[in-house]
């Protein structure tokens, strides 16, 4: 049956939406230099939650 309804009404929510200009960003890191602050931001300085030690899907798997 007729179940999502007719493409007349195709991009109707996305026509709607006020046009908002892309915004100036800084280039993101990539390969090794990328790598190295995914790193540094898992293992080095382990970011503190409600007090307790936030410990990594990587070190989850070894701690069973």
């Amino acid at each position: 049956g007729k179940v999502h309804g007719s493409l007349a009404r195709a991009g109707k929510v996305k026509s709607q939406t006020p046009k908002v200009e892309a915004q100036e960003k800084k280039k993101k890191k990539t390969g090794r230099a990328k790598k190295r602050e995914c790193y540094l931001r898992r293992f080095v300085n382990v970011t503190l939650v409600g007090g307790k030690r936030r410990v990594g899907a990587a070190q989850l798997v070894h701690l069973d």
